[in-house]
């Protein structure tokens, strides 16, 4: 594939971008609709649950699908598929009439979602050849899903209370055209030169299953309990076909997940940092507009607000951090990037019931940037570090340690703040004298507890996500360090 032209690649650029923020706004401005849909269908919160349970089921399971198909018969032809059956699925979503198809709708939105980001990497990589010039793209590009975190409570809010839910869905009916016109336009084919003999079916299905097992148990653990009959039946899942998948895929000669980038160094590099950083992250920042809301007294659009400066560090940051490319090393940059989102992440242990609104946004912006800082050094490692011909599986097992980093984070936390408030309102209790047997005294004293041990509650999970960002720093330096004495940093300098 010859050079594309300066001016296309830009526009090929914007057309992803697109894509890629519609895609990521769609899962954001949901969850304001839920009230108004519980309230149509007449269900519960729990009913409700499956809505968002069921998108993150499909999205998970079909990402390493379409990377390799992506790879194999076309990333423009596979990426215009996708981004048409999301159209689809919008617009019947939009049209909904009852829980049942809601879920069956939303499920055909996850599978047509999950195409994006493998493709769309894939497509951004083999667009722009130069490492620094691919960095700086894939820097702008992940700025599309911290403008679309924002920018999904921003419009959602509006829409919904002015034309009702189904507008955030049916919305995406004439920007979704106007991707897809862009996308037949200006992007052009490209294949892995590695023609496809044979699909890997069943490698494909037994890893639908492990992560369906997987992602269900880490949404719906804490409900169930950890020990359930249910949680063991997913447990027993993930190890079974698990194994299985990697039985198969160790010897397919096309398979869903190549085990041979376990091999590289930086690719290792790469996904351990990107785990831990998303665990920590969206571990830690799930529960900080519930505390905003519960214990400062903010509603939904004053939390959206205060939430702005987040896009604005990913906004800001990544692109300066893409510079660096080919300047400093990657794991220095990796690391730095690291360890400021761990400072950021420290820095809300300032939270408390008399925090005010600049209490909350300046560490999320320290955090945002710091993590915003090294985005496109990540992605550029991933295709950077595997052949051309692969890099959608690349990308898709990258989207997918992603999206599992961040459901563990979310499991692991709701269920630490839980066990910490417990524990911390014990040690309270026991330590408490209070003479007095006023029973109004005692339900205010009573009170004054729950909440002290809900705010160290808090504090707890705010340690535990720093902590977890500190050592990921540590081991960006150290592991990246080794694949550039093995390499001669080929991999990451141009």
């Amino acid at each position: 594939m010859s050079d594309t032209g300066d001016s296309l690649k830009w526009w090929i650029l914007l057309t992803v971008i697109i894509g890629t923020f519609l895609g990521r706004l769609d899962q954001t401005i949901v969850n304001l609709a839920l009230p108004k849909i519980m309230e149509d269908f007449s269900i519960t919160v729990s009913d409700a649950g499956w809505i968002a349970t069921a998108y993150i089921l499909a999205n998970a399971v079909f990402v390493p699908v379409w990377g390799k198909l992506g790879d194999t018969i076309g990333r423009k032809k596979v990426y215009i598929w996708g981004f048409s059956l999301f159209i689809v699925g919008s617009v019947l979503a939009g049209l909904a009439w009852d829980l049942n198809s809601m879920i069956v709708f939303r499920v055909i939105q996850a599978i047509a979602g999950s195409a994006d980001y493998p493709t769309a990497m894939a497509i951004i990589a083999v667009t722009f050849r130069g490492a620094r010039e691919r960095a700086e793209a894939l820097g702008i590009w992940s700025s599309a899903f911290a403008a679309s975190a924002v920018f999904g409570p921003l419009l959602g809010g509006p829409l919904i209370d002015t034309f009702g839910w189904r507008s955030v869905f049916l919305i995406n009916l004439p920007v979704g055209i106007l991707g897809l016109a862009m996308a037949y336009i200006f992007v052009r084919e490209s294949v892995s030169e590695k023609k496809s003999v044979k699909f890997d079916i069943w490698g494909a299905l037994t890893l639908g299953i492990t992560l369906s097992a997987l992602v269900l148990v880490l949404d719906k653990g804490l409900d169930w309990g950890w020990t359930s009959v249910e949680a063991i039946v997913c447990y027993s899942s993930i190890l079974g076909f698990g194994y299985l998948f990697y039985r198969i895929d160790s010897v397919h000669p096309e398979p869903i997940v190549d085990f041979k980038f376990f091999r590289v160094g930086a690719f290792v590099g790469a996904l351990t940092n990107n785990f831990t950083v998303f665990m920590g992250m969206m571990g830690g920042v799930f529960l900080i507009p519930v505390f905003v809301q519960t214990f400062l007294g903010y509603d939904a659009t004053q939390t959206g607000l205060m939430f702005m400066p987040m896009a604005a560090g990913m906004m800001i940051a990544a692109p300066l951090g893409s510079k660096l490319v080919g300047r400093v090393k990657p794991g220095i940059v990796i690391a730095i990037s690291t360890f400021i989102a761990a400072i950021g992440m420290l820095l809300f242990l300032g939270l408390d019931p008399r925090s005010g609104p600049i209490d909350v946004i300046i560490p999320v912006f320290v955090m945002a940037s710091g993590m915003g800082f090294a985005m496109a050094q990540r992605t550029n490692i991933i295709a950077s570090a595997v052949p051309e011909n692969e890099i959608g599986v690349a990308s898709s097992v990258l989207a997918l340690v992603r999206n599992i980093a961040g459901a563990f984070g979310i499991a692991i936390f709701t269920t630490i703040l839980k066990n910490a408030t417990e524990s911390s309102l014990l040690l309270i209790s026991e330590n408490s004298i209070i003479n007095t047997h006023d029973p109004a005294i005692l339900q205010q004293v009573a009170a004054l507890m729950i909440l002290k041990a809900q705010i160290l509650g808090y504090h707890t999970v705010f340690i535990l996500a720093s902590a977890i960002l500190f050592v990921s720093a540590a081991l960006a330096i150290i592991m990246i360090k080794v694949e550039e004495k093995k390499s001669g940093v080929e991999v990451f300098v141009e």
